[in-house]
């Protein structure tokens, strides 16, 4: 390696020396050419410049000290610079591997998480949830009873990627090991909160909504941890009503007791369910209002539910140039008899 830092040290000088007398850009021709030796035989920023001195103080004894000074300081900055460069393979290698693990990790919980939308008779049902990266902070979970009742979660992780994918599988086979006859929302919310306080870090909250549908009585149990308001579209009045429950977030304290609320649903009537990703929606750097994701899940009503969830997803990807700023969940349920 001294045998080939020494004959590029030569080289070098013998075209510093040539050029600095000749200014013949024609030379620079030459630099290409060792610098090209110089990248192949991994010599670093520092050794280059500390070369470059050498020839300088060879080639022009009568330096002023400002010069060396400033010289000496450049290879002190290349130093820094070198040490720098030698990270960025070791950054690059960390950072595939970590999309390589953050990947395996999405497979998994889509996996994991999966949840089939059901059939129920007489009840549309469209879902679209969609994560801003590739891990899902958002869930949503549904349960179908024997008796044709239908059990509806839908939960938001106040924190991101796996841990937050770690947190909705344990919510989720904590509600599968719950029997059919304890479906009650507010029974599963303070259920929940239990293994969440108990299990989960501190720093991280779950949001959640829990509904129970009953199609033989037509109605709709409902009960919220801290989740976004939902809405309820009356077909007779043709107007939407927010769905007033209340509720503390699932892991803050483990005695919490929940309300639960009752909704009737006749035909053409509608329940939307949701995420903050989508009253979170930006205009621009304005936050959009709850009554334009109203107006717009209004514009798309006259299509079946799945459709319609889906439409109002493109309305607002287009809104904010296709870069999702949150994960978003829309839930509808939709009486069609």
């Amino acid at each position: 390696m001294e045998e080939v830092i020494s004959k590029n040290a030569t080289n070098y000088k013998e075209l510093l020396k040539y050029y600095l007398a000749s200014q013949d850009e024609q030379s620079l021709y030459g630099v290409e050419k060792v610098s090209k030796e110089f990248i192949k035989n991994q010599i670093l920023p520092e050794e280059i410049v500390n070369l470059h001195i050498q020839a300088m103080a060879e080639i022009n004894p009568d330096l002023t000290e400002q010069y060396k000074h400033s010289m000496n300081f450049l290879l002190e900055a290349m130093i820094f610079y070198g040490l720098a460069m030698q990270e960025i393979p070791l950054l690059r290698e960390e950072k595939h591997l970590l999309k390589s693990e953050i990947s395996v990790a999405a497979n998994m919980q889509k996996t994991l998480l999966g949840t089939k939308k059901p059939t129920i008779e007489g009840l549309d049902i469209g879902i679209i949830s969609v994560p801003a990266h590739q891990m899902n902070g958002d869930y949503h979970h549904f349960v179908k009873g024997k008796n044709g009742s239908l059990g509806i979660a839908i939960a938001d992780v106040i924190g991101k990627g796996i841990p937050a994918a770690l947190c909705m599988s344990m919510i989720k086979y904590s509600m599968d090991s719950y029997p059919e006859e304890s479906m009650s929302p507010k029974s599963i919310l303070r259920n929940l909160n239990r293994v969440v306080e108990r299990n989960v870090d501190p720093s991280m909250f779950i949001t959640m909504c829990y509904a129970h549908y009953m199609p033989s009585e037509s109605k709709l149990r409902l009960s919220s941890a801290g989740h976004e308001p939902g809405y309820y579209y009356n077909s007779q009045t043709d107007t939407f009503q927010e769905i007033e429950t209340k509720g503390l977030v699932l892991g803050v304290s483990p005695d919490t007791e929940y309300n639960e609320y009752e909704i009737d649903i006749n035909k053409n009537d509608m329940v939307i369910l949701l995420t903050d990703g989508v009253t979170e929606c930006r205009d621009g750097d304005r936050f959009i209002e709850s009554q334009e994701v109203l107006d717009i899940i209004n514009k798309y009503a006259d299509l079946p539910a799945q459709q319609m969830v889906e439409s109002v997803y493109k309305h607002f990807e287009r809104l904010q140039d296709f870069q999702l700023r949150d994960d978003f969940t829309l839930l509808v349920l939709r009486k069609d008899v």
